[in-house]
């Protein structure tokens, strides 16, 4: 006799995956897009990308701390003048653009975007365990529609942080002028170059969808590239903060 199972709709459709005690998925022949067909396989596959991204912000977060460190130390250490053959203090703040904020504004307005685009993909997920339900293609174009304008929002707030650096030269702060512009570069430029490594991921999560890949392989690409977008929502406010403050 077949047995009937229920199913859950959440937010995160790997929680509505079957029990620790449930019995085996069977493979016979289905869409591979039912996560009836191999739902601890979907599991798993979540479950290894989301460990990859951790190990992979936690060697970001490795590298911003040594910067940090290296900023701090470098406040407090004199040069010696070859002129005077005595040391100096060299160190003096960088005055910060205000641009500096509204790019600011504009990523954390991504990282709604982005979690309305992940949770829209979540959504679709769970409903494809029970059965098509009307209005599915005009709710995936809502999901592609939020990935859209968070690519777009990332782009913009890449575009404002150069603004920022032609800002900077305008009054004289270029790379080479002085210890504390070096890390004002440094520091946004690295947090630059991984957050375009973002938009990357976003804008091939978005061919994703528009080839009609499974909703599944979706889930996963969106799910990993919304934390990593978070993380580097966070990381930009403590590095803000750090320039601001700690100068």
């Amino acid at each position: 006799m077949a047995a009937l199972t229920t199913t859950v709709l959440t937010d995160d459709p790997s929680s509505a995956l079957g029990g620790k005690g449930g019995m085996p998925p069977t493979r016979d022949g289905g869409d591979d897009d039912n996560f009836g067909s191999g739902p601890l396989s979907f599991d798993m596959r979540l479950r290894r990308a989301r460990l990859g991204m951790v190990v992979a912000m936690t060697a970001i977060v490795m590298v911003f701390v040594s910067f940090s460190s290296a900023y701090l130390v470098r406040q407090g250490l004199p040069t010696l003048d070859p002129h005077t053959n005595t040391l100096v203090r060299d160190w003096f703040p960088v005055p910060l653009p205000r641009l500096l904020l509204i790019n600011t504004l504009v990523l954390l307005l991504s990282t709604l975007t982005m979690e309305l685009a992940r949770r829209q993909v979540a959504r679709e997920a769970a409903l494809t365990q029970i059965a098509a339900v009307p209005g599915d293609a005009q709710k995936q174009e809502a999901g592609i529609q939020w990935l859209g304008l968070t690519v777009l929002l990332g782009f913009t707030f890449l575009t404002g942080q150069w603004m920022v650096w032609r800002e900077l030269a305008a009054r004289g702060f270029y790379l080479s002028t002085s210890s504390s512009s070096s890390f004002v570069y440094l520091l946004t430029g690295t947090h630059g170059l991984h957050l375009l490594g973002g938009v990357v991921a976003l804008v091939a999560a978005g061919g994703a969808s528009l080839l009609r890949k499974p909703v599944t392989s979706r889930l996963v690409v969106l799910d990993v590239t919304g934390w990593y977008w978070h993380f580097m929502a966070f990381l930009w406010i403590y590095i803000l903060c750090l320039l601001e403050f700690a100068r």
